[in-house]
């Protein structure tokens, strides 16, 4: 792709209006300063002392963090949080992101906020490292009230986002956003827009939409090498089909049968995987929306995944600009923003 294809494609970017439906997380960081490290008196275990606490949204929040960052015009989360303070910090750092209306951002008293507490040493000059991360989700089903305005929330904005992103982030059926009653309403409004959907379960038995999954995930959804199987699968539903692979990079399979590889850009130095899956199902889904051909689709997902992986100590995201220099799509005298 050059630089005047890669304009093309995202000056676009700025007018989308993208749904994003699934599970928010609070990403809570608990900074440590291991200079200060005591003793319990009263346990004789060590004393971690926090000398800052950061929170930011995870999970389907790191979806949507990065269309924040590649300057999407309007975002809609369709979630819902705990009615507690990690549901607090999750809507404070949710309504400070430009772009996003919590319109159809549900908080319940039923459930708890699914939060990652991420205890980070600090030592001087040298990466963060990461302790036993502190997880709290539900193991209980979604109520069935909220079930109802999560599918209200999904029917009232198919028609009117360019593109609509499903992401099942829960380990326990039934207990996120993406229900069985959600999926019959995927289903439903599936022709109304773009809808592209990945999930940590497998797609299996899920609408046929645009499916991102990764290698070990497609290779439960079906048998067979990872071209074949996802060339077969696209022809089977219709749908382009995406599987990220690593430091393999990404293929993608088309209707029509024809698949696309594009290879990992190689790494510098230390990375950090976290969130370079999401960062690659956002820009999938803006290329697509802006009718991006699949090569130059897999090229902006496998950069950006790229930028990401290389910020440690967060769960980072790829703006245009970044996009654009690790690329080398855009000369220091034209840069993109």
């Amino acid at each position: 792709m050059n630089s005047s294809r890669f304009e093309e494609i995202t000056s676009l970017y700025a007018d989308l209006r993208i749904a994003v439906v699934g599970d928010y997380s609070c990403d809570r960081y608990l900074e440590i300063d291991p200079s200060r490290e005591e003793v319990s008196i009263e346990t004789g275990l060590p004393v971690y002392n926090v000398t800052k606490i950061r929170a930011q949204p995870g999970a389907s929040g790191t979806v949507l963090n990065n269309l924040v960052a590649l300057g999407i015009k309007e975002i809609w989360p369709i979630g819902f949080c705990g009615d507690d303070g990690e549901g607090f910090e999750l809507q404070r750092e949710l309504k400070k992101l430009p772009g996003v209306r919590m319109d159809y951002f549900f908080e319940s008293d039923q459930q708890c906020t699914f939060t990652y507490c991420k205890p980070l040493v600090m030592d001087s000059g040298k990466p963060p490292r990461e302790l036993n991360r502190l997880d709290s989700k539900n193991w209980n089903p979604t109520p069935k009230a909220l079930q109802k305005k999560l599918a209200a929330a999904v029917r009232a904005l198919a028609s009117e986002v360019d593109v609509m992103i499903i992401l099942d982030q829960v380990d326990e059926p039934e207990s996120g956003v993406v229900t069985q009653s959600l999926l019959a309403t995927i289903d439903e409004i599936k022709t109304q827009t773009l809808v592209i959907g990945d999930s940590r379960r497998g797609l299996k038995n899920w609408p046929h939409i645009i499916y991102k999954m990764n290698a070990d995930e497609l290779a439960r959804f079906t048998e067979g090498e990872s071209k074949t199987a996802a060339s077969e699968l696209a022809q089977h539903s219709g749908q382009p089909v995406f599987v990220s692979m690593a430091q393999n990079g990404i293929l993608g399979a088309s209707p029509n049968g024809a698949v696309t590889h594009s290879p990992a850009l190689p790494a510098r130095g230390q990375i950090d995987i976290v969130g370079a899956g999401d960062a690659v199902t956002a820009n999938l889904a803006v290329a697509l929306a802006s009718d991006a051909k699949i090569p130059e689709t897999l090229e902006l997902a496998n950069t950006a995944a790229s930028v990401v992986i290389h910020k440690l100590g967060t769960t980072g995201t790829a703006s245009l600009s970044e996009i654009s220099a690790a690329s080398n799509l855009v000369s220091p005298k034209s840069p993109v923003e």
